[in-house]
């Protein structure tokens, strides 16, 4: 019951902020010669004009900025600042195609599930020099694991157009995976795997994990008052950042085998259009809730969705789609930030 009026107020925040970021857009495309009407029925055509784009290309687009978004999210909560939800994407695609095309085996029943697991732990291990070099030397992971990005994508690029390149050597992209590594399909006739399933599911465990066991209530801790947590002496916050490091980083991980072993089925340069950026923003629009990650995903893998059409049909360059993504952030933001602030004045007098 108490956890009602701060989801009341978050969505209230959200539906506020999208209805400023329709206005501010529509101002703006007027003003560069576009057609705002256009613009939003071509938008809204391409994330849900039909079941099937829905179904095919809002949620198979949302799928990785679920992933992502729940393992900043669950960082955040524990005031880690982990950016580096990216590299940990492409060091867990990496992991699964290596696993999936070297591994001797076509099991689907052996070959998948293996492939799932080294892809998280190879997030997991990305994420994990970041944690050790916070808790050993004290160094902010806000820089450690934003290089790090850089470092995975070089990575990527190195290992696609060498040891794991296709046999024939004209595309900057491996062979594909086996049949036996692909995700099947969550519904018959459509695009949609089971990843999203999978990632819906993560969202509601880490929803059960921080609301109701003590290992949630120590995370949560740590991320109100980490000084408080670790003076109080009843547990210690040093294990605590080190399993919100691994787990984000391994869920992280998943996100990028997931969009290969559902929808590309091999690894190529420029696999993440900046999932893992993007994910910064579909996780503060959440309020780091995990359950409401699963709707602001899907919100922003509408625009994805919608942005091909938006250019098709309405003739709206790519950029835009970017700068009604940034709307909707600065738009949540200020209207927060105002609802704190009547909030405040409301109190006090």
């Amino acid at each position: 019951m108490r956890r009602s009026p701060e989801i009341v107020r978050g969505l209230l925040v959200a539906v506020v902020g999208l209805a400023v970021t329709a206005v501010v857009a529509a101002a703006l495309l007027a003003l560069g010669g576009h057609s705002p009407g256009a613009t939003f029925a071509a938008l809204i055509a391409g994330a849900f004009g039909s079941w099937d784009r829905f179904v095919s290309f809002t949620l198979v687009r949302a799928t990785p900025l679920l992933f992502t978004g729940l393992a900043v999210a669950l960082a955040f909560r524990a005031h880690v600042w982990n950016i580096g939800a990216e590299g940990q994407l492409y060091a867990g695609a990496l992991a699964g195609v290596a696993v999936a095309l070297l591994l001797p085996t076509s099991a689907p029943l052996l070959l998948l599930p293996i492939t799932l697991v080294a892809a998280a732990a190879a997030g997991a291990l990305w994420a994990a020099g970041p944690a050790a070099m916070r808790t050993r030397f004290g160094v902010g992971e806000v820089i450690t694991t934003l290089l790090l990005n850089f470092v995975a994508l070089f990575l990527a690029q190195f290992l696609v157009q060498g040891p794991l390149q296709e046999p024939r050597r004209i595309f900057n992209q491996t062979d594909s995976i086996p049949e036996a590594a692909h995700l099947p399909a969550l519904l018959p006739g459509t695009r949609l795997h089971v990843g999203f399933a999978l990632a819906v599911a993560v969202a509601l465990a880490l929803w059960l994990y921080l609301a109701r066991t003590p290992g949630g209530l120590r995370l949560r801790t740590v991320g109100a008052s980490p000084r408080a947590a670790r003076v109080s002496g009843r547990f210690r916050a040093t294990p605590v950042v080190w399993a919100a490091f691994l787990t984000s980083g391994a869920i992280a991980g998943l996100a990028g085998w997931v969009q290969i072993a559902g929808v590309t089925h091999r690894m190529y340069e420029g696999l993440s259009p900046g999932w893992g950026y993007t994910a910064i923003a579909v996780a503060l629009l959440a309020r780091l809730n995990p359950l409401a990650v699963v709707v602001t995903a899907i919100v922003f893998g509408a625009l994805s969705a919608g942005g091909g059409a938006m250019q098709r049909d309405a003739g709206v360059p790519e950029a835009w789609v970017r700068g009604i993504e940034a709307l909707v952030i600065l738009a949540v933001l200020a209207t927060d930030r105002c609802w704190q602030l009547l909030a405040a004045r409301g109190e006090g007098g």
